[in-house]
C-alpha cells in the first residue's frame, strides 16, 4: 500500500476502551485489503473484527443493527475526518 491507514491508532483505541467487536467499513477501493486490515488488528488485539461489504456512501451511512452484532467500535475507512468547530461546522 502507498498510503497509511493508521492501523495502530486503531489498535491502540481498542486497547485502551477494551473493545471485543468492531466493525470496518471500508471505501470500496479498500476492500481487497480488508483480510490485511483484519489479520493486523487481530493478531495485536483480543478482538473480533467484522466487514462491513455492503454499500458505503460516507461517514452517515451507518450500518443499522449494530448492536445486535454486538459491535463495539465502528472504523469507517476512506472517509474524511469531521471536527467540529466550537463556533460551528
Amino acid at each position: 500500500m502507498n498510503y497509511n491507514l493508521e492501523i495502530e491508532k486503531i489498535i491502540e483505541r481498542i486497547k485502551e476502551k477494551n473493545h471485543k467487536t468492531i466493525l470496518l467499513q471500508l471505501a470500496d477501493g479498500l476492500k481487497p485489503e480488508a483480510k490485511n486490515i483484519v489479520d493486523t488488528i487481530e493478531k495485536e488485539t483480543n478482538t473480533t473484527v467484522l466487514i462491513w461489504f455492503g454499500s458505503c456512501f460516507g461517514a452517515c451511512d451507518t450500518p443499522f443493527g449494530l448492536t445486535q452484532l454486538g459491535v463495539d467500535l465502528t472504523v469507517q475507512f476512506g472517509h474524511n475526518v469531521f471536527i467540529k468547530n466550537p463556533k460551528g461546522w
